[in-house]
């Protein structure tokens, strides 16, 4: 309750001056100073002032001196990871519904390595806001899904607070887009009437038995939901890919405890493997089951890039079962909103673009890419972020950063310590009060919005009529001060099949021969052993 502190020494010492005749002026001041503070109390736009009355006015004032000054009113130790206000200014604007054009062109080195763009076409074409949607579903799948291309990425009511899951689910309500409920289970507030992919984790919260194991009752009562339009594995993610979770016993409050089926006030353990299966073949009889369950919807898996045999042995054993998951999501190394161990989020698991490009290379290698459609993950806020991950070979994209900018997130880094000044990442009701779901769902509808409308407006004036028809020949990649080259130029790609004949590049080869439908272990040696 400090944050409150200033506006409740407004409020005493308004109280003094007009008790002991202190000067009009001052008492004038003061008494202002304590109705606007009321005023920021009360009002639901502004979810900072609503939780620091007064001295949040400030903020942008001094952020605009020194960004680092910001720190003292939201609490946050600015050192180490860079805060991105250029991103979040952009998310800002479209949330908001702000013109973001900006003059005097583009603030940004062109000529530094690294640098990126999309070539136009002399023949631009309109754009359609039609051609914005894809069907989700293979052939076994009785209720496929017509998904948006910009979906929300996985957060789970725990480490998001009440009040911003529902503001989320409504806007996606809103906005005709999807909704992933995280590991954590799918609650009460996730039923704004939002499309929802549920997320099954390691822990199998909201379906798991006393002992923590996959429970096909529990989990069919909440699959058959009509709002449930997609049912996600998920075998590991990008922020700590291989490394389990815990939310502490004093987080788990009733609500999070019914939501996920554990007791209240104990430790919830996230392992870092399932238990529901452990070989290829048993993960793609696992996917079967779900789709049984569930009454045809949807079934895929969501995974972090590491060891690439495990990932061609899940292909080998789709071609020997034939059975498939209808997607695929590709969650990169460089994502994740939440906290995570600072090896894991810096040194573990594969960078989305180098994951995205192996998991579509896999897939036409073994001749089993038009069975399976690829989501991407990790870091994706513009529509150019989203034109990259299509041309790299995605369908559509999820985001988490985004969407948590548009619901007001400050980057704070406060996210594990329960203190978010804005209401996002907490379980403080009084500071959750900041969040009003109702006005920062039409952020998230307008954020949504205006970021597919820019992705379409690239496609058409690359002169294509679909964003899926992207390739890597329409963007140039910067790679010295002096030399630009075809994005496609910098990676390798396999011809249709190629792994299952006549295998031309080396480092396949190897991971192939490794890759065995019966394990993920390696099938032989691996080098240096």
């Amino acid at each position: 309750m400090m944050r409150l502190f200033p506006f409740f020494g407004l409020i005493i010492g308004s109280a003094l001056a007009l008790s002991f005749s202190a000067p009009m002026w001052l008492s004038l001041i003061l008494v202002a100073l304590s109705l606007l503070g009321l005023w920021d109390l009360s009002q639901k736009k502004h979810s900072l002032r609503r939780n620091y009355p007064i001295t949040g006015w400030l903020r942008p004032l001094l952020e605009e001196i020194r960004p680092q000054i910001r720190q003292y009113f939201i609490e946050s130790d600015t050192e180490g990871r860079p805060f991105d206000r250029e991103q979040r200014d952009l998310v800002y604007q479209r949330a908001k519904g702000v013109v973001d054009s900006m003059p005097f062109g583009s603030e940004r080195n062109t000529q530094a390595p690294g640098f990126e763009w999309v070539n136009h076409s002399m023949t631009p074409r309109p754009p359609d806001a039609a051609e914005t949607r894809i069907m989700i579903g293979g052939e076994t799948c009785s209720q496929p899904y017509s998904s948006s291309l910009l979906n929300i990425s996985a957060m789970s009511f725990g480490a998001l607070s009440a009040a911003a899951i529902r503001a989320l689910n409504l806007g996606a309500k809103i906005g005709g887009f999807a909704h992933d409920s995280g590991e954590g289970g799918l609650s009460f507030h996730h039923r704004a009437g939002g499309d929802i992919i549920w997320e099954i984790g390691t822990g199998y919260f909201g379906c798991r038995d006393a002992q923590g194991r996959f429970n096909a009752q529990a989990f069919q009562r909440s699959a058959v939901l009509p709002q449930v339009r997609m049912i996600e594995i998920k075998l590991s993610q990008g922020a700590k890919p291989g490394h389990g979770g815990i939310l502490p016993a004093a987080k788990v409050t009733r609500e999070i405890a019914r939501a996920r089926g554990v007791p209240v006030g104990e430790d919830c353990i996230s392992p870092p493997y399932h238990s529901a299966f452990s070989t290829p073949r048993e993960l793609l009889q696992f996917v079967a089951l779900l789709r049984e369950l569930s009454e045809g919807k949807p079934i895929g898996i969501k995974l972090c890039i590491g060891h690439r045999w495990e990932f061609l042995a899940l292909c080998k054993a789709m071609r020997q079962l034939e059975v498939y998951p209808d997607f695929i999501v590709v969650d990169g190394k460089e994502g994740g909103t939440g906290a995570a161990p600072v090896e894991f989020a810096d040194h573990v698991g594969t960078p989305l673009r180098d994951a995205l490009l192996f998991v579509h290379n896999a897939l036409v290698g073994a001749e089993l890419r038009d069975k399976i459609r690829i989501g991407a993950s990790g870091k994706v806020v513009s529509g150019f972020d989203m034109a990259l991950c299509l041309a790299l070979g995605a369908d559509w994209c999820n985001a988490a950063r985004g969407f948590m900018l548009a619901l007001g997130c400050l980057q704070s880094q406060k996210c594990h310590t329960n203190r978010c000044p804005v209401g996002i990442a907490t379980q403080d009701p009084w500071r959750q009060r900041a969040l009003v779901a109702a006005d920062k769902s039409q952020r998230v509808a307008n954020f949504h919005r205006h970021t597919v409308q820019a992705l379409s407006d690239l496609a058409a004036a690359a002169g294509v009529s679909t964003p899926g028809q992207l390739t890597m020949e329409h963007f140039y990649h910067r790679t010295t001060h002096r030399e630009a080259v075809p994005l496609w130029q910098s990676y390798q790609f396999l011809s249709p099949g190629e792994l299952l004949h006549d295998i031309q590049h080396n480092d396949w080869r190897r991971w192939w021969q490794l890759a065995t439908a019966e394990s993920f272990a390696p099938s032989g040696p691996i080098r240096g052993q």
